[in-house]
């Protein structure tokens, strides 16, 4: 089973940036697709960004391409979510998936492991 433990979430200023880390236990952790979702208030949970097990593919959501890049380090077993220009409405819990195998997806319904979730606050 994955473990997946997020950090890096904070308040930040409209135009600044934000980079968060999601740390996986277990081995193998190539062979997981992993991927951030959000969840604003009073809204449903967002798909983000989505990156295959060897890193080499990634997919985004159409609200944060260009602004939004994620990455991973499997020596490290971890997943990063760059964030840049951020805006107000980019405000939301922020969550790290993972899933059985090492394909993009975006549907919720497609990962299997989920962190604890983080605050992003973007002020004006």
């Amino acid at each position: 089973q994955v473990q997946l433990v997020e950090s890096g979430g904070g308040l930040v200023q409209a135009g600044g940036s934000l980079r968060l880390s999601c740390a996986a236990s277990g081995r193998t952790f190539s062979a997981y697709a992993m991927a951030w979702f959000r969840e604003a208030r009073g809204k449903e949970r967002e798909f983000v960004a989505a990156i295959t097990g060897t890193g080499r593919n990634t997919r985004y959501g159409d609200s944060v391409k260009d602004r939004f890049t994620v990455f991973r380090d499997n020596a490290k077993n971890t997943v990063y979510l760059q964030m840049n220009s951020l805006k107000p409405e980019d405000t939301a819990v922020y969550y790290c998936a993972a899933a059985n195998y090492p394909y993009l997806s975006a549907p919720i319904r497609n990962y299997n492991y989920w962190g604890q979730g983080t605050q992003v606050t973007v002020s004006s």
